[in-house]
């Protein structure tokens, strides 16, 4: 690591904590140079973890994380850490978890004097996701987040600005796959096990309701009806694969319908970014429903696609390529 950022002068350190993963990377101008994560531990049967939880085992997972990450740095190779600080640039965005991750890049910025840019959660998915779409960097695009947490449609502007413009009125893509997937006795988080058992299926079970108004869809009248559709005994692979159908679907049409009333932004470009948006099943359905719309779909590499850290440290370094050294987001 060390010669490979001393070739290019500086290396950059990303460090995010969300709800579910302790991550930290670093990156110079040749590309990732390391990329350490940990998922958080959640007790069999289990959808969720508390906050207190989440802080606990992030600071445990840091402790040995960015050990490994920082072996064979030279603290004069670093030229900057760019840190996850919240959910999202909105309003009363916060969430406990990324405190750890805010105090640990402040004292590794003031112990190795180099500056610290705080960005949110969802600005570092979505520049990990135009790793491999850099064709879109500096150009004005959709995205769309989809995660346990997040299932929002936003436009992002050529500064990576982002604003919502759309997304669920209930519950997020990830808690239905999540809770359908535990609900058929699998473990939390859900989203690869379910996808597995959907691709075992050769047709969808039954036919979950879509409910998209507008930009806006619904997903717990989906959540409501597979659960039962469960309890009838379903077959479960059939279910799993109802699932990813319901999703494709309601995805399809807000792309369509984002198109329609969005149409002064003159853009056609979609970015999916988030767990939801690694699976390879998920992406050939949305493909296959808007062949022919004229939406451009470009998606996150899928290693890429899930909480990680590797957003931030880039954005740390686009950032002071450009002189700017603000602070967190507001």
């Amino acid at each position: 690591m060390g010669e490979l950022g001393k070739k290019n002068n500086k290396i950059f350190i990303g460090i995010d904590t969300s709800c579910y993963t302790s991550s930290a990377a670093c990156v110079c101008v040749d590309g990732i140079l390391a990329d350490k994560r940990r998922l958080l531990s959640v007790r069999p049967g289990d959808r969720g973890l508390r906050q207190s939880e989440g802080v606990f085992q992030h600071v445990k997972n840091m402790t040995e994380l960015m050990p490994q990450l920082l072996g064979g740095v030279d603290a004069a190779e670093v030229g900057g850490v760019g840190v996850s600080v919240c959910p999202s640039g909105r309003e009363n965005s916060y969430m406990p978890v990324f405190l750890v991750g805010k105090l640990l890049a402040e004292t590794l910025g003031a112990t190795l004097d180099a500056p610290v840019l705080g960005f949110t959660h969802q600005q570092g998915h979505l520049r990990a996701a135009l790793v491999g779409n850099e064709a879109l960097i500096g150009r004005p695009f959709f995205a769309l987040h989809l995660s346990g947490g997040t299932s929002e449609l936003l436009f992002a502007d050529e500064k990576l600005n982002v604003e919502c413009i759309g997304g669920t009125s209930d519950i997020n893509a990830g808690q239905l796959v999540d809770r359908i997937g535990v609900k058929l006795g699998l473990s939390f988080p859900a989203g690869k096990q379910l996808e597995q058992l959907a691709l075992t299926a050769a047709e969808r079970g039954v036919l979950l309701p879509s409910s998209v108004n507008g930009t806006a869809f619904s997903l717990s009248g989906a959540e409501t009806k597979a659960a039962a559709a469960i309890d009838r005994g379903e077959d479960a692979a059939r279910t799993a694969r109802s699932c990813f159908d319901l999703i494709a679907r309601t995805l399809a049409k807000t792309v369509e319908n984002a198109m329609e009333l969005h149409g002064a932004k003159a853009c056609r470009d979609f970015l999916f970014a988030g767990g939801v948006a690694s699976s390879g099943l998920l992406r050939e359905m949305l493909a296959h429903r808007l062949e022919g719309s004229g939406a451009r779909l470009h998606f996150s590499r899928p290693e890429l696609s899930s909480d990680n850290a590797v957003g931030a440290a880039l954005m740390c370094m686009d950032a002071l390529a450009k002189g700017e050294t603000g602070g967190d987001p507001e």
